[in-house]
């Protein structure tokens, strides 16, 4: 499997981090603090005593807690079942509000929630609290207690935030679920968590349409029987079925209610959150997470790699239901920051949407997928430049691997070339980051430079042995507070899944990776995605960045199918740019491409051309149901996907 990539180890360093700028930072102070020269030393330092480190992280960024904790962890029972902050009390609600309003800060800005048609809606930490709390109130009342299960079903809109630490606050287990998922997919994670309350809407705005959410929350319904009580925020008017003894206005039951403040004294281990991962095959899984688990990563990650302060101003484009989403709720607020939500699309009523959000909102912090990105390009590279995007200090990405043309122009054309694209990869089960670079890191394009700090990962090759200049599986060796604490009442699941290729004591993460010689790092997508072309193995995200990077290609998706001589082979799927006209002698063009960079065992045996892929709402390709269309097998649930019928388009490029 291990084999050369060479384009990686010829990469230029293209930004350095400025000496006067990086003084000022988190991951500075962290530095000076334990003695650490530079990236690789400060990080070796954290994974060779990750109690030390956590405490060190606790101590500088000041998490508060009711009462502190006496164990740093307890591996006793192995990583799988690490138990973290033993004997300590806190709340998410503690860090996150609270303490900043009881510190005299109450005035400052906290959220800012941008709708679709562009209304803006602002609430300063005092505000924030004061909503937070009558909604904590209502919990209370429909006699919600510490452990019970609470849904949220809604847009992202204020209101959600706003739910999302009314249940922190309570000691209630969030469980997120994606507005655009249909009743069957909102059914199985309420059923499957024994929710007693959703939070949802009428409905919210796309595009400048309605859609509607309660009624699928009320198909839903029919078959979950645990719910008894539904909350509903009235977002677009749309005349409704109301249950009686069950449903309850948003606007008649929280808004007018006077704020409870009480804020339950939580052990650290006792779960928040409840995310489900949207896997292509199989019941989803329930993730469970922490709140002194999710307070110490999300901090972490916030402060040093992204150096999120009090002048910060955040954006990140997702949803309450993908892990992004309570990530940067959480992380931005107990820093002390204000965080941007915004309801609509990238790229409506105009293509410069986002760049008009950076500059009406003076965002220091832009973050989106590459896939949002390549979305963007299409528009042009002056796109960027009609709109002051001065004040943005850091971009940022996740989700799937880059090209190096799409990571050039957002480095080039929104960043200007001063801002560094903090490129990150975790996951779900991870609610934070196993790589991650610093503001103090030089980059190449597409690297996430490292390991992320207090991260013991490692690249391993088929036998469990570090490989370098080589592609491997992407490995945890040491415990981390915030991953998952088993799936939700499936333990055997949770161990085949991470702890059956190398043993309970490594953590396997399902991506491939590679550090060039300089000991950059680098992903090439999920290893259940792989190609394996006459025994040649390649990631799908390889296959996309040979074809992007013709000129006239804009968008590209790869997928393996099955060939009688070769094992499989590569078909590849591609969205030109504006005005491109639709050739063969283009299609072979894309698929010598391919051939100049990864030689001609890959060449794609075929090339169709299409109007859009098929994306959910975080802009991530959905290759399985690509997959899946092409062969003529069940697509199965697409209710995260956004634009289904490009899907059944896929078919129609035979």
């Amino acid at each position: 499997m291990a084999r050369p990539m060479s384009e990686h180890d010829n990469a230029p360093i293209i930004w350095k981090p400025d000496p006067d700028l990086v003084q000022d930072t988190h991951a500075r102070r962290l530095m000076d603090k334990v003695g650490a020269g530079d990236f690789d030393a400060l990080h070796a330092w954290s994974v060779e005593d990750i109690g030390r480190f956590w405490d060190t992280v606790n101590e500088d960024l000041g998490l508060s807690w009711f009462e502190p904790y006496t164990q740093t962890y307890d591996d006793a029972r192995g990583l799988p079942w690490t138990r973290w902050f033993v004997g300590g009390k806190t709340n998410i609600v503690l860090n996150c509000l609270e303490r900043h309003v009881t510190a005299g800060h109450g005035d400052r800005e906290a959220l800012v929630g941008e709708a679709d048609d562009g209304t803006v809606t602002r609430y300063t930490y005092a505000e924030l609290r004061d909503a937070v709390g009558r909604a904590a109130g209502l919990l209370r009342e429909l006699g919600i207690t510490p452990g019970d299960r609470v849904g949220i079903y809604m847009p992202m809109v204020p209101e959600v935030v706003i739910a999302l630490f009314a249940c922190f606050q309570v000691g209630a287990v969030a469980v997120p679920v994606f507005s655009a998922f249909g009743s069957d997919g909102l059914a199985v994670r309420l059923e499957d968590a024994e929710a007693k309350v959703l939070f949802t809407a009428d409905g919210g705005y796309r595009r400048g349409k309605t859609s509607p959410i309660k009624p699928a929350a009320d198909e839903a319904l029919a078959s979950v029987p645990s719910v008894e009580n539904v909350i509903v925020l009235r977002r677009t008017g749309d005349t409704l079925t109301f249950k009686l003894n069950r449903d309850h206005w948003w606007h008649e039951r929280i808004d007018a209610r006077e704020p409870d403040y009480e804020i339950e004294v939580l052990d650290a281990e006792a779960p928040s959150m409840i995310l489900y991962t949207s896997g292509t095959t199989g019941k989803p899984k329930g993730t469970v997470h922490t709140h002194a688990g999710c307070l110490a990563m999300m901090n972490k990650e916030l402060a040093y790699a992204f150096d999120v302060k009090p002048d910060s101003r955040f954006f990140w484009l997702t949803d309450i239901g993908w892990m992004m989403g309570p990530w940067e709720m959480i992380g931005v607020t107990s820093l002390g920051g204000t965080l941007l939500v915004y309801e609509g699309a990238p790229n409506w009523p105009n293509p410069d949407r986002l760049f008009e959000m950076v500059e009406r909102h003076r965002l220091t912090h832009l973050a989106v997928a590459p896939t949002a990105v390549r979305l963007l390009r299409r528009a042009g590279d002056d796109l960027a430049r009609q709109h002051d995007l001065s004040t943005l200090k850091y971009l940022g990405s996740t989700g799937e691997p880059w090209d190096d043309e799409s990571w050039l122009w957002y480095f080039e054309h929104v960043g200007q070339k001063r801002c560094p694209i903090i490129n990150i990869s975790g996951g779900t089960e991870i609610v934070g980051c196993l790589l991650s670079p610093l503001p103090i890191t030089a980059l190449k394009p597409c690297t996430l430079r490292g390991p992320g700090l207090g991260m013991d990962v490692d690249v391993f090759d088929e036998d469990g042995h570090p490989i370098r200049e080589g592609l491997g599986h992407l490995v945890l060796k040491q415990p981390g507070p915030s991953l998952t604490k088993s799936f939700l009442g499936d333990d055997q699941r949770y161990l085949d899944t991470y702890f059956a290729r190398f043993g309970e004591g490594v953590w396997y993460h399902g991506d491939w990776a590679y550090v060039d010689a300089d000991g950059f790092w680098f992903l090439h997508g999920r290893s259940d995605d792989t190609v394996n072309v006459a025994g040649k193995r390649v990631g799908p995200a390889e296959v996309e960045a040979a074809i992007v990077a013709h000129s006239d290609a804009s968008e590209a998706a790869a997928i393996g199918v099955p060939d009688e001589l070769k094992g499989e082979d590569v078909v590849v799927f591609v969205v030109l740019k504006p005005g491109v006209e639709e050739t063969e002698a283009l299609r072979e063009e894309l698929r010598s491409s391919v051939v100049g960079q990864l030689g001609k065992t890959l060449k794609p045996r075929e090339v169709r051309f299409v109007d859009a892929l098929p994306k959910t709402r975080s802009a991530k390709i959905v290759r399985g149901a690509i997959k899946r269309r092409w062969l003529g097998e069940p697509v199965g649930d697409l209710a995260s996907v956004e634009n289904p019928e490009a899907v059944d388009a896929i078919a129609a490029s035979r």
